[in-house]
């Protein structure tokens, strides 16, 4: 049953975040050769045979030297990923500090309200009819908008992520605000967000029930200094000030696959 206090959501990509920090000491002991066959073959484990991408990046800091990100179409599929990354001679080399899985979300708060109040003028909520007509227009809905759930993965240098709650205290609790609060605050939240397209491509992906935090985010951006200018004006509207909880933030500069033997020689690998 549809509860019209709850927005509805609509998913894409599963998505997983691996992170991992490199042996560099046992590293360096090999060959040339022998690091470019350790970087054809993971690279060549992670190719997609049918849908979804995979990035990696170059990680800036002390939290891990190297992630992939995993667009995938399954749980299986993202499984099958770590799965064949694990079997390369590479993964022997590889730390894991940290990872997170999750799946693209596209919140539907404004679009929830108006199907309820659509669907509810011609059918009792509640009712079965009700029920198969408003999933018949949420599925128009995710046809629609079915290029931002399964958007080829961003080819721009610059990469961030971190995950993040809506705080549900004591005193200050997210989930205990009205639909119509929360549906403005996210519409405030979101207009900030249009100011900066084109410069900055943004993956928004649900965790609620898969990883510790309720949301990751990942950024994509030419210039890393968007990053810190649409951050941190966010951080000014309710939804951000008042709501919102942040968890680490992982920073790094993507690569093209077939760059990762230069990464795995001690140089900064490029784009393209």
């Amino acid at each position: 049953m549809h509860n019209p206090f709850v927005p509805e959501t609509l998913e894409g990509w599963s998505v997983l975040h691996l992170m991992y920090r490199l042996r560099w000491d046992q590293l360096r002991r090999r060959s040339s050769a022998e690091r470019d066959r350790l970087a054809a073959d993971a690279a060549t484990a992670l190719v997609v045979p049918d849908a979804g991408s995979t990035a990696m990046v170059q990680m800036l800091g002390h939290k891990a030297d190297l992630m992939f990100i995993c667009f995938r179409r399954s749980f299986d599929a993202l499984g099958q990923a770590q799965l064949a990354l694990s079997q390369t001679e590479l993964h022997e080399l590889l730390e894991p500090t940290t990872s997170y899985v999750s799946i693209v979300e596209l919140g539907m708060y404004e679009m929830t309200a108006k199907v309820h109040e659509q669907v509810g003028a011609k059918h009792k909520p509640g009712s079965d009819e009700f029920e198969q007509a408003f999933d018949a227009e949420m599925e128009t809905q995710r046809q629609r908008v079915t290029s931002r759930l399964f958007l080829d993965m961003p080819m721009r240098r610059h990469v961030c992520f971190y995950p993040m709650n809506k705080r549900r205290g004591e005193s200050v609790n997210w989930y205990s605000e009205s639909f119509d609060h929360r549906a403005a605050l996210m519409r405030e939240h979101g207009m900030i967000g249009r100011q900066y397209a084109g410069r900055v491509t943004q993956v928004i992906s649900g965790s609620i029930g898969y990883d510790d935090w309720e949301w990751g985010v990942d950024l994509f951006a030419d210039d890393p200094l968007v990053f810190k200018k649409l951050i941190y004006e966010m951080r000014f509207d309710e939804a951000s000030a008042k709501f919102a909880e942040f968890g680490p933030f992982y920073t790094g500069l993507q690569f093209a696959p077939a760059q990762l033997n230069v990464f795995l020689s001690g140089a900064v690998p490029a784009l393209a």
